[in-house]
């Protein structure tokens, strides 16, 4: 399998489309011990103006990375426990995100189940903070360029293209109606109830 690293004039320059678009893409990560690698399988977007955002209050020391040019990291711990990785999505000084929801794993598994013992290969990285884990993110990858083909990176296989679902995002209590979670239609590797799976766009 041939990852070709994605280049930031590839990356849709709008936070919902960029969400969508990166549905099918792929997670890299290269370490001394190997690859690990999985298709992005499911994304949740917050756009500009998005009152759930940690953009939303504009720029401070810990979210300046939402507001660098599309396609950098932007890592968060979440309920003091589970790290998410999101990815800037604008043009450099906008504040806005897509989050990373799940990811198929398909290189380094062993590396992944090392990381989240006893976890079945399903739910490896079915999960924002689960994929973390997995592939090994933590605070470090803060601001990381997702770019730049090496280390942490985001790349695309030349291979047909999936259909993609779109339902409304989890675990909020506030704009909880928007159609903003992409989702590879059919794909026991998504996260969330069943129930809330839409058809394919």
């Amino acid at each position: 399998m041939r990852i070709v690293p994605l280049r930031r004039a590839d990356l849709p320059v709008d936070t919902v489309e960029l969400a969508r678009f990166m549905v099918g893409k792929y997670l890299v990560h290269d370490l001394a011990a190997g690859r690990m690698s999985g298709r992005i399988v499911e994304m949740e977007a917050y756009p500009v103006g998005d009152s759930t955002s940690h953009a939303f209050i504009g720029r401070r020391a810990w979210n300046a990375s939402l507001f660098l040019e599309r396609g950098h990291a932007y890592v968060r711990l979440t309920y003091g426990s589970s790290y998410m990785l999101n990815m800037s999505s604008e043009a450099a000084e906008t504040g806005a995100g897509v989050l990373v929801r799940a990811v198929e794993p398909l290189e380094g598994l062993a590396q992944m189940a090392a990381l989240r013992s006893g976890v079945p290969p399903r739910d490896l990285a079915r999960g924002p903070g689960r994929l973390t884990q997995a592939f090994g993110i933590g605070a470090a990858f803060d601001g990381v360029d997702l770019c730049r083909g090496h280390g942490l990176w985001i790349g695309r296989v030349d291979e047909p293209a999936r259909p993609v679902g779109v339902t409304t995002r989890i675990g909020l209590s506030r704009e909880t109606g928007r159609p903003l979670r992409f989702f590879e239609a059919g794909s026991p590797y998504v996260s969330g109830p069943r129930r809330l799976l839409a058809g394919g766009v």
